[in-house]
């Protein structure tokens, strides 16, 4: 076992680029949206940079392409038709893409097998979380999923990290929060959480490396 999981009260996961890779449904999603509002498809690349801080977030940004998601007037009529259009594409293909990263149910199995509570703490909006989670055999892991709905703040506030804490009764000191970009490295460090970001996820354009994260690895194996 890795010192770093040594006298933790708590393991913290981020979902979407940490324990599976949703990029594949979630293009299809936008690319959707796109072509019903006359535009031209997204393709995955341009999606895998853009998601990892909500669903209204990943919208702002197709829409904008490249340009200040800022520009993007969330009360607009266009904002609310594309969004209503994301989330009913999104929630009709049902996660039939998405896939776990190879590595996760190994270290899932290890804290299960010696009782460290897990949280799953992701920015994604709850209601599409329970069937993906479900469907790919991880709700047995988690006393407490949060989506990014289910507080007044998402990540990168602490919020929804100090919430779990508090409701798992862990010290933050002895927590350890887990996940692809600086948005859950910024969440857990301002927590007091310790830190370990993966370098297989979505990044959001600014390697993990450079987070300042206390570890930084390839597969969560690695810290079994």
């Amino acid at each position: 076992m890795h010192s770093l999981l040594s006298d933790i009260q708590l393991l913290a996961f981020d979902l979407d680029g940490t324990l599976i890779d949703s990029v594949p449904d979630l293009t299809d999603a936008i690319d959707q949206m796109l072509i019903g509002l006359d535009r031209p498809k997204a393709g995955q690349d341009k999606v895998r940079s853009w998601v990892g801080q909500g669903a209204v977030v990943l919208v702002k940004r197709a829409l904008a392409d490249g340009l200040e998601i800022d520009r993007i007037d969330e009360t607009s009529e266009l904002f609310m038709q594309a969004h209503g259009a994301f989330m009913t594409a999104y929630g009709a293909n049902k996660g039939a893409k998405t896939r776990c990263y190879d590595g996760i149910f190994t270290l899932l199995d290890h804290a299960k097998a010696r009782n460290i509570p897990m949280a799953l703490i992701t920015n994604k909006p709850y209601r599409f979380v329970p069937e993906i989670l479900e469907q790919l055999n991880l709700d047995r892991y988690f006393s407490l999923v949060l989506g990014g709905d289910s507080l007044e703040e998402k990540k990168p506030s602490p919020l929804p990290l100090l919430f779990a804490a508090e409701q798992l009764k862990a010290d933050p000191a002895q927590s350890l929060m887990i996940g692809d970009s600086i948005t859950d490295i910024s969440a857990g460090q301002k927590a007091g959480f310790k830190t370990v970001a993966v370098r297989y996820g979505y990044d959001h354009g600014l390697p993990v490396d450079q987070c300042g994260a206390d570890l930084v690895v390839d597969s969560l194996a690695e810290l079994v």
